[in-house]
Formats: structure tokens, sequence, C-alpha cells
């Protein structure tokens, strides 16, 4: 589960201290009533785990993410499709040295 950390959580994830949240556990430990310790992970702006914590949060503050954004696709062309660029590979163009005696 993913959920949005801020301050409605915490006044330490206030502002810019926000946070995106991948929970992996809920401690059982006893806490006050309505809070809770979450481990996971800290995502980055396309959903990819930064770091891993351990954070207390109240969890009616937490606000869960249903999409986050991912990380955008790279393309790759095959090699067969690139463009000429007009030399023949493994071949040394005419005029060069290399090789020459």
């Amino acid at each position: 589960m993913v959920v949005q950390v801020g301050a409605a959580a915490s006044v330490q994830f206030g502002g810019r201290r926000a946070l995106l949240f991948r929970v992996t556990r809920v401690d059982e430990r006893p806490t006050y009533p309505g809070w809770c310790w979450l481990t996971g992970y800290t995502l980055d702006e396309y959903g990819e785990a930064v770091q891993r914590r351990e954070i207390y949060v109240q969890f009616a503050g937490l606000r869960p993410v249903r999409r986050h954004p991912q990380k955008p696709k790279v393309l790759l062309v095959p090699r067969h499709h690139r463009p000429e660029t007009g030399r023949q590979p493994g071949r040394v163009p005419t005029g060069s040295s290399i090789g020459a005696r």
C-alpha cells in the first residue's frame, strides 16, 4: 500500500517534508490511541523506492495513493532501424592513416 504522509499524519511531515511511503509492515507495539509505527520505503516522484524508514504517524492522517507516476520508459531503437551513417561497420574510411605503412 502506498500512502501520502503529510502534516495531517504528523507535524514532522508538513510542507516540503511530505512524502510518498510504501508500507511494508505495521508494527504491533502499543502506542498512543490513533498512532502507529510503519515500516516501509520513501518513494521518489516515479514511485521508485529511495530509502527504507520507520515512521511514527497518526493513522487517520494517512492518505492512500491509488496511482503514482511511473518512470518514463526508455525506447531503444534496434540496430537495424538506426539511420545510416555512411560507413560500413568494421571498415576503416579511405584516406585514413590507420594501418598504412
